[in-house]
C-alpha cells in the first residue's frame, strides 16, 4: 500500500489525496487538459494527464488510466464517485491486472449495479420492494399493459441507470409509449444499456439512504441514515442526518435490512442502501450505491469514521477495527451542495471564473472543495463548487449555524446555489420536515424566485 491513483477530479480526488497522506501514501492524480491547473493536480505527488477536456477521452477512458497507472507504478486506483467508480469491468480488469481496486469486487458491482438483480436480492432478504415488473419489459405494449395493471403514476427506469439519467414519470396511459421510448433512449446513450423496468410511483416519498461498511471477513456496521429527500430530478441539493421523521423503531428496520442486503452478496468496502418511505411509514428498497457517495461527508461528521480510510483499509484486506456498538453517532448535520447552478432559471449551469472564492468557516462547518480564487467551473463536468456541511447539537441549532456559513460563503463570477439555500433555512415547510421529493419540483412550477446574493465590495 504504497501508491494510490485517484481515477477522478474534483473535490473528492482533493479529498481522497488527504486521506491518503494521513495514512502515508503517495498519491497519483490524473487529469484532462482542461484539469490541469486544478487544486488535486497540486496536491497530488504525482500527476499525469490522460486526455482532452472530454470525459470520453480522459477521464472515462479505462485505456488511458491503466496506462497512467503502469507509469506511475501505483499499487491502487480510487476510483471516487461518478466516471469509473461502478464500472464492474473497470473493476474486473485492475484485478485481472494486479492493481487493487478501491471498491466492492466487479461481481457484487454487477449485481447490485443492475436495478432488477439488486430488487431479487432484496426480495430474497425479506426487504420490501416496490411493486413493479418482475424484470426487464420487452417492448413498450407489455410495459403498458403492467402499468395498467399496478395504477399510475408509474417510473419508468433504465436497469443500469443512476444519477436521475434514464428515469421517466408517466402519469396517464396516453403518456406511456412515448415516455417508454425517451426512456430507452436516454439509457442506451448514458450507460450503453436501454433495457427498461416498471416501478409503482411511490407519491410524496422521502428518500432515505443507510450508510454501511463491511470488510472481506464478512464483518458489517451501519453508520446511521441519511435524509436526501430535498432534491430536483432526482439531483440531490440538501442532504441531512438524522431524518427529522424516522422513529427509532423504523431507523433499526431499515438499518438492519441494509445489512441484509449486503452480506447476500458478500459485499465489501463502503456502500449505500436506498430506500423509499411513503407517507403512512412503509419503507421500500430502491437501489445501492456501490462507491462513495457525495454525502458521504454527512455520516462522517455525525460519527467521526473517516470513510475514505476505510474504503482503502478494507481494500488491502484488513478487518473492520469497530463493531456496532462501537459507532457514536450524535448531533444533527446538513450538507448543501453549492454548485454554479442559476436556481432561477431551472438551475441551468452557470460555469465560469471565480473572481473571488471565500469559504465559510469558524466552529461545526466543513468545506469540501478543490475550488480557489480564480479557478474555472468548466462547462465540461459536473457544476460542484464545494459541500458545505455544518453541525449541531440538534437541528434547530444546525439549522442556525448554516444561516451564519451560508452568509459568509462568498463566491464571485458565477451564480450559485447559496441563495436558493438560504431560501429553504427559512422555508416553513422546511422547517417542520413536512415535505417530499417533490418539494422542489413544486416551489419552481408556482413560480418561487430565490434572491441572489449581493457581490461583496472589496476594499481596493
Amino acid at each position: 500500500m504504497k501508491k494510490i491513483l485517484i481515477a477522478n477530479r474534483g473535490e473528492i480526488a482533493v479529498r481522497v489525496i488527504r486521506a491518503c497522506h494521513d495514512l502515508g501514501i503517495s498519491t497519483v492524480a490524473v487529469y484532462s487538459e482542461v484539469d490541469r491547473e486544478s487544486l488535486h493536480v497540486l496536491y497530488a505527488d504525482e500527476a499525469i494527464c490522460v486526455g482532452d477536456a472530454l470525459s470520453v477521452n480522459s477521464y472515462l477512458k479505462i485505456s488511458n488510466i491503466l496506462a497512467a497507472c503502469e507509469i506511475t507504478h501505483a499499487d491502487a486506483i480510487h476510483p471516487g464517485y461518478g466516471f469509473l467508480s461502478e464500472n464492474s469491468k473497470f473493476a474486473s480488469i485492475c484485478t485481472n491486472s494486479n492493481i487493487v481496486f478501491i471498491g466492492p469486487t466487479h461481481k457484487a458491482i454487477e449485481l447490485l449495479g443492475d436495478k432488477i438483480k439488486a430488487k431479487e436480492i432484496a426480495k430474497f432478504v425479506k426487504c420490501p420492494v416496490i411493486p413493479g415488473s418482475d424484470g426487464v419489459v420487452k417492448n413498450s405494449e407489455d410495459g403498458l399493459n403492467i402499468a395498467d395493471l399496478i395504477g399510475y403514476p408509474v417510473l419508468i427506469k433504465a436497469v443500469h441507470g443512476g444519477g436521475g439519467k434514464g428515469i421517466r414519470i408517466v402519469n396517464n396511459r396516453k403518456e406511456f409509449i412515448s415516455m417508454f421510448n425517451q426512456a430507452g433512449i436516454e439509457g442506451e446513450k448514458s450507460f450503453g444499456n436501454r433495457d427498461l423496468y416498471l416501478e409503482k410511483m411511490i407519491v410524496n416519498a422521502r428518500h432515505i439512504e443507510i450508510q454501511i461498511l463491511g470488510d472481506m471477513y464478512g464483518n458489517y456496521v451501519h453508520l446511521g441514515e441519511r435524509d436526501c429527500t430535498i432534491q430536483r430530478k432526482r439531483q440531490k441539493l440538501i442532504e441531512e442526518s438524522p431524518s427529522p421523521i424516522l422513529t427509532s423503531e423504523l431507523r433499526k428496520k431499515m438499518c438492519d435490512a441494509a445489512i441484509r442486503i449486503v452480506k447476500a452478496v458478500n459485499y465489501h468496502t463502503v456502500g449505500t442502501v436506498e430506500f423509499l418511505l411513503d407517507e403512512i411509514g412503509n419503507f421500500y428498497f430502491m437501489e445501492v450505491n456501490t462507491r462513495i457517495q457525495v454525502e458521504h461527508t454527512v455520516t462522517e461528521e455525525r460519527t467521526g469514521v473517516d470513510l475514505i480510510k476505510e474504503q482503502i483499509r478494507t481494500a488491502f484486506g484488513e478487518k473492520l477495527n469497530m463493531k456496532q456498538d462501537d459507532i457514536n453517532i450524535k448531533n444533527h448535520v446538513i450538507q448543501f451542495r453549492v454548485n454554479a447552478e442559476d436556481s432561477n432559471n431551472n438551475f441551468t449551469p452557470s460555469p465560469g471564473k471565480l473572481e473571488y472564492f471565500i469559504p465559510s468557516g469558524g466552529p461545526h462547518v466543513r468545506v469540501d472543495s478543490a475550488c480557489y480564487s480564480g479557478c474555472c467551473i468548466s462547462p465540461y463536468y459536473d457544476s460542484m463548487i464545494a459541500k458545505l456541511i455544518v453541525r449541531g447539537k440538534d437541528r434547530s441549532e444546525a439549522i442556525n449555524h448554516s444561516k451564519r456559513a451560508l452568509k459568509e460563503f462568498q463566491i464571485g463570477g458565477v451564480l450559485t446555489t447559496i441563495p436558493f439555500h438560504q431560501y429553504m433555512l427559512d422555508n416553513e415547510l422546511f422547517l417542520s420536515s413536512n415535505y417530499s421529493i417533490n418539494f422542489i419540483d413544486t416551489l419552481l412550477l408556482e413560480g418561487c424566485t430565490f434572491n441572489q446574493n449581493s457581490p461583496m465590495v472589496l476594499s481596493q
